[in-house]
């Protein structure tokens, strides 16, 4: 299972390394996402969320 924002959707990317002699070789960026407690239709479930929607979440408390 991949981790990926239980809110947004926000998950691992795609990208390119490239080195000084221009080669381009495939690398992944991955969201950086935390597992919290949230209320999920009235039960208290473990998901991954994201830092951006961490704080928003924080800001509405």
């Amino acid at each position: 299972m991949s981790k990926v924002c239980a809110l947004c959707g926000k998950g691992r990317t795609a990208g390119k390394n490239v080195s000084h002699s221009n080669r381009h070789t495939v690398r992944s960026f991955s969201a950086n996402v935390h597992k919290m407690k949230l209320s999920v239709d009235g039960q208290v479930k473990s998901v991954y969320v994201c830092t951006r929607c961490k704080r928003t979440l924080n800001k509405e408390d």
